[in-house]
């Protein structure tokens, strides 16, 4: 295995300045985010894609340091039910498929996005409940007008360029929140579909990540995945549940808040997550995503390291001498 970092976190870095942190904390590969919600700081497809010169500095700049990218990252919305949203995260989407193409990555990571409940709509609908029976129509309508057509034709698109793993993230607010919705779509769609697991979004909603990985797993449907943490706030939980729409500021209040690799989960956790992970025959990037109100970015950065530098297997499985 590899442990790597997700570098919007090092947004305020230049790009060069951003790799010398990485390696300088040990660590094998980045996983760049090329617009939408992650933004493009340190890999701009715009400026990549239309200068070579540039291009190969950027490649030689990443191979003098010994690091790899485990993928580029577009989170957006292209089934936005506003127009000029939805062309700008489609957009960023294809131009980090074909830069994809450009640097050899078969990887790039995503959200399915989230339509209206009609062509009329001005704002996505995540439907979370099966009744009144508005609602299964509202869900019918969006798999089968919007979600599935939409990732079968850019399914075709990614393959033409090389991009074999299209990684969706399952995040409550869009149509793949789960390993029920990811396979559902995948079983349509075809192989390309996968995971980019992140067990912090499926914690809170009472997925178990392990019973998760081995599921997906089993459909050869993990392609990457997250270091990231949430915690329960246990009390919150027991009265209101875990459906919470208050903001990510109100720490004290919230039934759950992301957190830095050890403070949700236990360390132990996430080591029968990483062990679970290599038993199932995942053998590729662990990326550290921060996201945590309570830590600095690069104070949050390096205490997930140290849990996670003690938790990943790096050698080759050894024979099994005593069985």
């Amino acid at each position: 295995m590899k442990l790597g970092v997700f570098t919007v976190l090092f947004q305020n870095l230049a790009f060069e300045d951003m790799l010398d942190t990485v390696k300088a904390h040990g660590l094998d590969a980045v996983e760049l985010g090329t617009g939408n919600f992650p933004g493009s700081a340190h890999c701009d497809p715009d400026l990549l894609l239309h200068d070579n010169a540039k291009l190969q500095a950027f490649q030689r700049a990443l191979e003098s340091r010994g690091l790899v990218i485990s993928a580029l990252s577009c989170h957006g919305n292209p089934l936005h039910p506003n127009r000029s949203e939805a062309e700008e995260s489609h957009s960023t989407w294809r131009k980090t498929v074909e830069l994809a193409e450009r640097l050899g990555i078969d990887t790039v990571n995503v959200f399915s996005g989230c339509p209206g409940d009609s062509e009329a709509s001005l704002y996505p609908n995540w439907v979370t409940c099966a009744w009144p029976p508005d609602y299964q129509e509202i869900l019918n309508w969006q798999w089968n007008e919007k979600l599935i057509p939409y990732w079968n034709a850019e399914s075709s698109f990614a393959n033409k360029h090389g991009v074999t793993k299209i990684a969706f993230e399952m995040h409550p607010g869009f149509m793949l929140y789960n390993p029920e919705t990811l396979l559902r779509l995948r079983e349509v769609v075809g192989v390309q579909i996968g995971a980019n697991f992140d067990p912090s979004h499926l914690v809170w909603q009472g997925v178990d990540p392990v019973s998760a990985i081995q599921l997906l797993a089993k459909h050869d449907a993990i392609f990457h995945v997250h270091a990231k943490d949430v915690y329960l706030d246990e009390n919150s939980v027991r009265v209101n549940g875990v459906l919470d729409t208050k903001p990510y500021q109100d720490i004290l209040h919230r039934s759950w808040t992301f957190r830095s690799v050890g403070y949700g989960l236990s360390e132990s956790k996430w080591r029968e997550i990483v062990s679970t992970l290599r038993a199932v025959g995942y053998d590729g990037v662990i990326s550290i995503e921060h996201e945590d109100a309570l830590a600095s970015p690069q104070e949050g950065f390096r205490k997930a390291v140290d849990v996670l530098q003690r938790s990943i297997f790096r050698d080759p499985i050894g024979e099994m001498w005593w069985a």
